[in-house]
């Protein structure tokens, strides 16, 4: 009984943790409002060459908030036979 409530627990734990993983995708990188420190989040505004997505990183603090670095990286679509 008790092995049955510690895996449902650890089931649920696992699926929020794999939920809140993801990166986000937005169409343009103005539309990022509050981007938090170690955040990732994939920008689709056609500036990186084909088969690829701009992802943008919450970085570091600074006295303005979090500074922002951006490089183009692979995009993971569907996979294909």
């Amino acid at each position: 009984m008790l092995l049955r409530h510690a895996t449902c627990l650890s089931l649920l734990i696992f699926i929020a943790l794999a939920s809140t993983a993801r990166a986000t995708t937005v169409g343009r990188e103005q539309d990022i409002v509050d981007l938090k420190l170690g955040q990732r989040v994939l920008v689709d505004d056609g500036t990186c060459p084909a088969g690829q997505v701009k992802e943008v990183r919450g970085a570091k603090m600074t006295d303005k908030g979090v500074s922002r670095t951006s490089s183009c990286v692979p995009r993971h679509g569907p996979k294909s036979r």
